[in-house]
C-alpha cells in the first residue's frame, strides 16, 4: 500500500486535517471485492469499546485524572470521514465499525492488480501530556505552546495474508502494527515557526530550512559528535512568537509499514551521521529546553550507539534515519522516528535513575526499528 498524504496541523484548535490517495496492490492470489481500513483514532472516539474493556487495581487512592482518562474520558478524539472516493472522484460505499471501515468495491480487485482511492478525514488530538497515550500533544502555559507528537493519524490499510484473510481485528489500545509495506510521501503544513520531524528524508529543506540550518545539518553527516540545528538559544528566541504563516514540510520514505511525525516552535534539533558502508544514516533529535541538559548530552548519542550494535548482532539499518524526539508522557516506536520520556527537573537536575531511564527507552524504541517494523509480525494478533 503506497500513500500519498497531505497533512495540516491546525495548532489554533488542536486539530489534525488529512486527505490522503492510497495505492492499494493486491498481490495476492484471490480476487477481493472489498477493502479493510483501519481507523486506529476511533479508539478514542466516544463510543469506543477501549473504556469498556480497561482494569486497573484498586488502589487506596486513585487520582481523578487517572479515573477520567481510563473510564470516564468524554473527549471526542475519533476519526471524521468526510469522504471515501474513487480516482474519478465518486463517492465509494463504505461502512465504518468502530476502528475498522469496510470499502465496498465497485468491480472485484484481480491479482496482480492496484486500486487507487481518496479519503478525507479529521480529528482532534489528544492531549497527551496530562492524559497518556501513543500519541498526542503536550501544552506548555508559560508560553501557551504546543509540542506534537503524531501517530496512528490516518486510514491505513488493513494487512490481508494467506493465514487469516482481513487482519480486521478491532483496535484497543495495543497490537498496532499489522501493516503492509509501502513507499509514502508526505506534506505537513504547519506553523512557519515549527520545525517538523518525521519518517523518510526532508525533500523541500530549502523551502523550510534556513541557509545556517542547512550547512549546519550538511556539516553534521561526517561529525564525529552531535552537532546543533536548531541550537537551544534559537529555540528559546523561536517559542516566545506565534507564526500565522504557514510551512509546507515534504517528507518522503520507502518500504516502511507506517508513518509518524512531531512537530513544534520549541524544538532543539541536533544530528550526526552513522556510516553503514557508502551510505550515512542520519541519528538525529528533537527537543525542548525542558528536556535540557539530559537530551542534549545523551539522546542522539543513544540513537547512534543503538544503530552500531543492533546492526552488529542482525543486519546493516536499512533507511535513511534514526530520530528520537522527547514526548515526556510515552515511550513509542515507529519507522524512523520515536517517541521517549525523560524530563530532567525545572532546575536541570536529573537522577541516575532517569538518565538511565531515558537512554534504555531510546535504545529500546528505536530497536523497535528492527522488530517489528523491519522483521514484520502481526501484532493485532500477537500483542
Amino acid at each position: 500500500a503506497d500513500y500519498d498524504m497531505k497533512i495540516e496541523i491546525d495548532d489554533k484548535n488542536q486539530k489534525i486535517l488529512g486527505e490522503e490517495s492510497i495505492t492499494y496492490y493486491n498481490n495476492s492470489p484471490d480476487e477481493l471485492t472489498y477493502l479493510w481500513v483501519q481507523l486506529d483514532q476511533n479508539v478514542r472516539a466516544l463510543d469506543g469499546d477501549k473504556s469498556k474493556i480497561s482494569t486497573d487495581r484498586v488502589y487506596k487512592e486513585i487520582p481523578y485524572k487517572q479515573i477520567k482518562s481510563r473510564w470516564h474520558n468524554d473527549f471526542d478524539g475519533g476519526f471524521k470521514i468526510t469522504e471515501v472516493s474513487n480516482k474519478k472522484g465518486e463517492a465509494l460505499k463504505h461502512t465504518i465499525n468502530k476502528t475498522m471501515m469496510r470499502i465496498d468495491l465497485e468491480e472485484p480487485l484481480k491479482p496482480k492488480s492496484n486500486i487507487c482511492f481518496t479519503i478525507k478525514w479529521n480529528y482532534n488530538v489528544n492531549d497527551g501530556g496530562n492524559y497518556g497515550g501513543r500519541s498526542g500533544y503536550e501544552y506548555f502555559p508559560e508560553e501557551d505552546n504546543y509540542m506534537y507528537h503524531i501517530a496512528q493519524f490516518f486510514p491505513r490499510m488493513c494487512a490481508y495474508n494467506e493465514t487469516d484473510g482481513w487482519q480486521n481485528k478491532q483496535f484497543l489500545g495495543r497490537g498496532e502494527f499489522t501493516l503492509s509495506f509501502g513507499d509514502y510521501t508526505v506534506a505537513i503544513t504547519a506553523p512557519s515557526d515549527h520545525i517538523v520531524g518525521a519518517t523518510g528524508e526532508l525533500q523541500n529543506a530549502k523551502n523550510v530550512l534556513t541557509k545556517k540550518q542547512i550547512d549546519r545539518f550538511e556539516a553534521s553527516k561526517t561529525a564525529e559528535q552531535p552537532m546543533m540545528i536548531v541550537t537551544e538559544e534559537e529555540a528559546k528566541e523561536i517559542e516566545k512568537g506565534k507564526s500565522t504563516d504557514k510551512k509546507t514540510w515534504v517528507f518522503k520514505a520507502e518500504n516502511v509499514r507506517d508513518f509518524a511525525f512531531c512537530s513544534s516552535r520549541k524544538f532543539i534539533w541536533d544530528a550526526q551521521g552513522v556510516a553503514f558502508g557508502d551510505r550515512t544514516v542520519m541519528a538525529m533529535s528533537y527537543y525542548p529546553k525542558e528536556g535540557n541538559p539530559l537530551w542534549e548530552r545523551y539522546s542522539t548519542r543513544a540513537v547512534v550507539h543503538t544503530l552500531k550494535v543492533y546492526s552488529r548482532y542482525t543486519f546493516d539499518y536499512p533507511y535513511p534515519t534514526a530520530i528520537s524526539t522527547h514526548a515526556n508522557f510515552t515511550g513509542m516506536e515507529y519507522p524512523m522516528i520515536c517517541f521517549n520520556y525523560g524530563r530532567p527537573r525545572p532546575d536541570g537536575s536529573y537522577s541516575e535513575r532517569l538518565k538511565y531511564g531515558m537512554i534504555g527507552v531510546i535504545i529500546h524504541e528505536v530497536g523497535h526499528n528492527y522488530f517489528p517494523m523491519i522483521i514484520n509480525s502481526d501484532e493485532r494478533q500477537w500483542t
